[in-house]
């Protein structure tokens, strides 16, 4: 099998020094030592023409705050689609490398949304602050906004820091057991059921009997059913869409359209 090349990711940001992070740590940081991953920061200053390299200016008709001007995002996007096709060896499109800017008006990152991501060659994210890019930049360059929550953040480099552990832990040689993939939460359209493990009693709380029974059949079922009853209770959208697609004779997704937060390891 021919090894697959290594995935890139690009990072606009007013501070590439908060990069890699905790992404630099345990599994991911393993991987990027190892070459699975490459990552690659440009400051927006660098894009700016003046003395005091300023890259924002007040929004137009009034209001509070700062924007990034058009030319210093379009700048920070051009350079990094020089680098992208410099490190891919030919021209790409944005279906094989994206150009996401993270921003609360985009659409919700998912679970599948990685999984799409993790199968190209890299991505391009842009970090803005204050009241963000001028939507001219934005428009002209083809830039797709995503959005990691329902919550507003100083900027993006901690949105940017979520969509990139969802999708280079999907990528292979990543996770030390490529199973657990498949058995987490939204991999099927439902909330992962609990999990346990020893010791048997603690606190008083023991582990649910069925479960040390050894009967494959009987702990499958129980886990379906945990799922299903913290699907309905936690998450009603996704219940939801999940007896939509029952009612509509379709099987579970193995992609579904919900954000993965889960911690892959205790290091």
């Amino acid at each position: 099998m021919t090894p697959r090349r290594p995935f890139h990711a690009i990072v606009g940001t007013l501070f590439p020094e908060m990069f890699p992070g905790p992404l630099g740590r345990s599994l991911l940081g393993t991987a990027l030592n190892d070459g699975i991953w490459t990552l690659k920061t440009l400051d927006f200053r660098d894009f700016s023409t003046d003395k005091h390299r300023s890259v924002d200016a007040p929004p137009a008709g009034g209001g509070p705050g700062l924007v990034m001007r058009p030319d210093i995002a379009a700048g920070a996007i051009d350079k990094a689609q020089a680098d992208a096709e410099a490190l891919v060896g030919s021209p790409i499109g944005r279906t094989r490398w994206p150009v996401i800017y993270l921003s609360p008006r985009g659409a919700p990152f998912t679970q599948a949304r990685a999984r799409e991501l993790a199968a190209g060659d890299g991505v391009t994210l842009l970090c803005g602050r204050f009241e963000g890019i001028d939507e001219r930049a934005l428009e002209a360059r083809g830039v797709e906004e995503i959005c990691v929550g329902d919550a507003v953040y100083t900027g993006g480099e901690i949105p940017a820091m979520a969509v990139l552990d969802a999708v280079l832990r999907l990528l292979p040689g990543v996770l030390g057991d490529p199973e657990s993939l498949e058995e987490e939460s939204f991999a099927a359209g439902l909330l992962e059921h609990p999990q346990y493990t020893r010791p048997t009693e603690w606190e008083g709380r023991a582990i649910p009997e069925v479960l040390l029974s050894g009967h494959h059949a009987n702990v499958n079922a129980w886990r379906r059913a945990r799922s299903e009853a913290l699907t309905k209770e936690r998450r009603p959208d996704l219940w939801k869409a999940h007896l939509s697609r029952q009612e509509d004779g379709q099987a579970p997704a193995e992609q579904s359209d919900a954000d993965k937060t889960k911690q892959d390891d205790a290091s």
